[in-house]
């Protein structure tokens, strides 16, 4: 059972990780592949997901998620702002659903795997996160926004917009997300180590 030293702790670990993601998403903001930002925000989320358990990690995908969503409707994300015009309810809960499902899933598999491997409890996390955050846009756009995809295949030379999905719009950024999540694992284990022991979670 939780007492209230920890569930203070867990609500100050969670705002500050929130306000990191801030902070990055704001520094992310300018780089892009495609028309799409590369998202750097995702090892916070790991991080709050593993520590704090599923519920932080839905709260600190949901933060993400609403950066995103500012990113869309100011126009600073240009193919999210090209969604937003064409089904504007849509585009804002998609946002929203991705970055909060890609926390809540990553906390979820540390919870099943963490008595029997920290190392691939962590590992595991790292990849469905963006595995789930990149997935659901995916599938939303090529269910909701075909047209558009259509559009942006040809202007990029693709045969269709699946490939281009795939291969073109979110292909690198997949593997930049991934990349950077599986290359800073040990960093992440390492500071879930010692937060652990430290407030002993």
């Amino acid at each position: 059972m939780k007492t209230n030293k920890q569930m203070i702790q867990r609500l100050v670990g969670t705002a500050v990780l929130a306000a990191i993601i801030v902070v990055l998403q704001l520094v992310a903001s300018g780089i892009k592949i495609g028309p799409f930002t590369i998202t750097l925000s995702l090892v916070p989320i790991i991080i709050g997901a593993i520590l704090f358990g599923p519920v932080s990690g839905a709260v600190l995908g949901a933060v993400f998620g609403g950066m995103v969503c500012i990113s869309v409707v100011t126009g600073a994300d240009p193919g999210g702002f090209l969604m937003f015009q064409q089904l504007p309810v849509l585009t804002l809960f998609l946002c929203l659903l991705k970055s909060t499902a890609a926390g809540l899933v990553a906390g979820l598999i540390w919870r099943v795997l963490q008595n029997k491997n920290n190392v691939l409890a962590v590992t595991l996390s790292a990849i469905a996160c963006p595995i789930c955050n990149t997935g659901i846009l995916c599938i939303g756009i090529l269910t909701f926004y075909h047209e558009l995809a259509t559009g942006w295949a040809i202007s990029e030379g693709f045969a269709n917009a699946f490939a281009y999905v795939i291969l073109g719009m979110v292909g690198l950024n997949f593997i930049v997300e991934l990349v950077i999540n599986l290359v800073l694992t040990p960093v992440i284990l390492r500071v879930i180590t010692i937060i652990g022991k430290r407030f002993h979670f």
